[in-house]
């Protein structure tokens, strides 16, 4: 970065975008955010407004945080004097393509160029631009300022340099950077969450849960351990004394027979309504507001005990192994 208060661009102010606005100005940082939703204006402060209070808890100063944000009248604007570029555009590749080679063109030769995707490895829309050495993936989880993973995931063009200085600068805002080695659709995270939704929905398709007997069952059990340890931890501190190597000798056989009864349901207009009603069943009685606040009130204090505990581990410190 140029300075020691870095401008970052964002583009896009959906639920994502205004997220990270909150965060990076929560830091100090100036931002200039575009996008061409009418309401634009409103909707930054009013998840300024909303962040605010969540920042502060973090530890963060946010006294003149609106001061810290300017919006601004389209890309060129956004990231004219840009350090950092953060985009969180449609899911799209076309899109995403044309975009970026906007961005090349207009942002500082020195900016990053990180793409908020979530699926879309940055190879995809890259492949038609001379340039892409500072174009990688920088894939947050909802909301970014609170969840503090950060998935950086290079290109195949992409150099060395702009991945440590992307690490450095999501580092630079509290979050955990995690470099992937390589790419594959829907990178580690949402790999993992669409496995474990599958068989969610399995098992509500069959009749064994309901949606929110299946939510207690996680955040009583899987959720809490994997909170603290993750999945490989938790296996190894499973097998006892013995370790991994104990769960894999002598669970091994019975975990290919869960292995092979997974389910695979088909996505449909009949599943996808059964499943929508019964989601809606269980918690359309509370608006996405409250139901909302209420999670974010709750991975506070997640955060909060985890940081109390002194559990950020060796692996939330590695970029690469």
């Amino acid at each position: 970065m140029s300075n020691t208060h870095p401008t970052v661009a964002v583009i896009g102010a959906g639920t994502i975008g205004l997220s990270w606005t909150a965060l990076f100005a929560g830091h100090g940082l100036r931002v200039r955010v575009t996008d061409p939703r009418p309401d634009l204006a409103e909707a930054v402060d009013e998840a300024l407004a909303e962040a605010a209070p969540q920042l502060a808890r973090q530890g963060l100063d946010t006294t003149g945080l609106t001061g810290r944000v300017l919006l601004a009248e389209g890309v060129t604007e956004a990231v004219r004097h840009a350090d950092v570029v953060q985009e969180n555009g449609p899911e799209n590749t076309d899109f995403k393509r044309e975009l970026f080679a906007t961005l090349v063109r207009e942002a500082p030769s020195h900016a990053l160029l990180l793409s908020s995707s979530s699926a879309i490895p940055s190879t995809a829309f890259t492949d038609r631009l001379d340039d892409a050495a500072r174009i990688l993936i920088g894939h947050p989880f909802n909301p970014p300022h609170l969840v503090p993973l950060v998935e950086v995931v290079p290109g195949r063009r992409t150099c060395e340099d702009a991945v440590t200085r992307a690490v450095e600068f999501y580092r630079s805002v509290g979050r955990v950077p995690v470099v992937e080695r390589k790419e594959i659709p829907g990178f580690v995270g949402n790999r993992l969450q669409n496995a474990l939704s599958r068989e969610a929905i399995h098992l509500v398709e069959q009749g064994v849960v309901s949606p929110s007997e299946l939510d207690a069952i996680m955040v009583n059990s899987l959720g809490l351990r994997w909170s603290t340890v993750g999945p490989f931890l938790g296996a190894h501190l499973g097998g006892g004394p013995g370790g991994y190597r104990h769960m894999a000798e002598h669970i091994g056989p019975s975990m290919q027979r869960m292995w092979d009864s997974l389910g695979r349901p088909e996505q449909n207009p009949e599943q996808t309504e059964r499943l929508v009603r019964a989601v809606e069943d269980a918690y359309g009685s509370r608006s996405y507001r409250d139901l909302g606040r209420e999670r974010d009130r709750k991975q506070l204090a997640v955060l909060a005990a985890l940081k109390d505990a002194g559990t950020t581990s060796k692996q939330n410190q590695e970029t690469r192994s």
